[in-house]
C-alpha cells in the first residue's frame, strides 16, 4: 500500500521560510507527477506546484519565484521550499502523487503569522 508521509509544516513569521517534505513509500511505486495542493479554511483546494519524473515543474502564477518544488526520484520524495512567506500562505498543504490513480498525504499545517 502506498503511503505519502508529509513533514515540515509549522508556524513562521511573515517573510520567513519553511521546507516541506513528502515521502512516498512502496518499493514498486512510481508516480508520473508529484506535487502539492493547499487548502485554507473555508476555501477550495488549489494547486501550488507539481513536478514530473522528468523534472518539469509547474507553479501557481502567484507563487512562482517564492516557492520551489523539487523531487528525488530515487527516494520518491518531493520537496517544497517556501520563501518570503505571507499570511495568505496559511493553509493545510497536501502532498499528492499521480500514478494510475491519485494518492494524497495527510496534510501539514503551515501558519504564517506575527
Amino acid at each position: 500500500q502506498v503511503r505519502l508521509v508529509e513533514s515540515g509544516g509549522g508556524l513562521v513569521q511573515p517573510g520567513g521560510s519553511l521546507r516541506l517534505s513528502c515521502a512516498a513509500s512502496g518499493s514498486s511505486f512510481s508516480a508520473n507527477v508529484m506535487g502539492w495542493y493547499r487548502q485554507a479554511p473555508g476555501a477550495q483546494r488549489e494547486l501550488v506546484a507539481s513536478v514530473s519524473t522528468g523534472g518539469s515543474t509547474n507553479y501557481a502564477d502567484s507563487l512562482k519565484g517564492r516557492f520551489t518544488i523539487s523531487r528525488d526520484n530515487a527516494t520518491n520524495t518531493v520537496y517544497l521550499q517556501m520563501n518570503s512567506l505571507k499570511p495568505e500562505d496559511t493553509a493545510v498543504y497536501y502532498c499528492y502523487a499521480l500514478a494510475w490513480r491519485i494518492y494524497w498525504g495527510q496534510g501539514t499545517q503551515v501558519t504564517v503569522s506575527s
